[in-house]
Formats: structure tokens, sequence, C-alpha cells
């Protein structure tokens, strides 16, 4: 019996609100677990608020400390659309690099994770461009300039699959994009 797959996603304020509750829902559909992750700021819990309609998301788990056993358990780790990878990019001292940019760091040195970022996400590179330089990547118009200057490939196409890599170009693109990484993770073992 194949153990249950587990997708995590990154959540922070302002998402879009019918991407997450999509995510919450489709990925369930195919028998997978879904967690949340954000940093919770050495609190037990935080509630986020969506950019467009203004649902209310509480997260109860963080990436923060987590241990490689743990990060090894995801199947995939999608950070979503919307000001999502901004708002998680915060560091306290100019510089540093934010808890959420260190976490996607590791994610990306873990072939067997699957890393899906659509739209705007790709910000979260900007800190380390070490780990995408050199990848086809898609992502949001206003985000081409920085995704080029991490030195990834930009592809004017809606999904892009780079290996462990899938990324989308907009947030409507939810669907599609779930869809992608349903059909990756099946095979993945």
């Amino acid at each position: 019996m194949a153990s249950v797959k587990k997708i995590g996603i990154l959540l922070e304020n302002r998402f879009i609100d019918q991407e997450i509750v999509y995510y919450s829902n489709r990925f369930k559909e195919e028998g997978m677990d879904v967690e949340f992750l954000t940093r919770l700021w050495g609190q037990p819990r935080l509630t986020f608020k969506g950019l467009e309609l203004g649902m209310s998301m509480t997260v109860e788990k963080s990436f923060e400390n987590m241990d490689d056993a743990t990060l090894r358990s995801y199947a995939a780790i999608i950070v979503p659309a919307g000001m999502v990878a901004d708002m998680l990019r915060y560091a306290e001292k100019p510089g540093d690099l934010a808890p959420a940019v260190q976490f996607m760091k590791r994610v990306m040195a873990e072939k067997k994770i699957l890393k899906g970022l659509i739209c705007h996400a790709l910000w979260i590179f900007d800190p380390i461009p070490e780990v995408i330089r050199g990848r086809k990547v898609t992502c949001h118009n206003n985000v081409i300039g920085s995704v080029r200057n991490t030195g990834a490939q930009y592809v004017d196409q809606d999904i892009v699959r780079d290996d462990d890599l899938v990324t989308a170009r907009t947030g409507g693109l939810f669907a599609p994009f779930a869809r992608k990484i349903i059909d990756l993770i099946a095979p993945r073992g």
C-alpha cells in the first residue's frame, strides 16, 4: 500500500483566496494530505487574510526549525500566488535571509521534493539566486525582471516544468498548475 503523499503550502497575508480553497480541496480529492506552513513568530497559530475576498486562514505549522526528516516527508512544497512570497521574504536585519528564504533553499536542495511556484512566488528566490540560476521558469509579467536577475531562464509559457521545479505564469492558472503537480507526484514514489 502506497503511503499518503503530503503537500506543504506556504502561507502569509494577501494570498489569492480561490487558489488556497482550490488547493485545500483538490489535493485531498487525490488522497493527499495538505499542510499549510508559515513563520509563526513564536505564536501557536497565526491567521492570515486573503487578497481578494478577505478570507481568513489560520496556520498552526511552522517551517522554522523543521528537521530534515520532516522536510523530506513532503512530496511537494508550493509557494502560492498573491503577495505570499513577498510577505515571507521579511528579515529583521537588512541582508539576513528570512526564515522562509532559508527554508526554500533547503527545499531546493532536496531533489525528491517537487517544488511548485506560481505567479509572484518566484520572488522568494531573489535573495538566493543560486538555487534557480539556469533553471527554466515562468512567472507573472511583473516578476520577469526579478527572475532574469536571478539567472533563471524565463520561458513564455503558462506552465513550465524543469525537473523537480514547476512554475506557472499567473494565479489564475491554479487548477492546471495543481493538475501538473498531481500528475508528477504520483510516479515520484
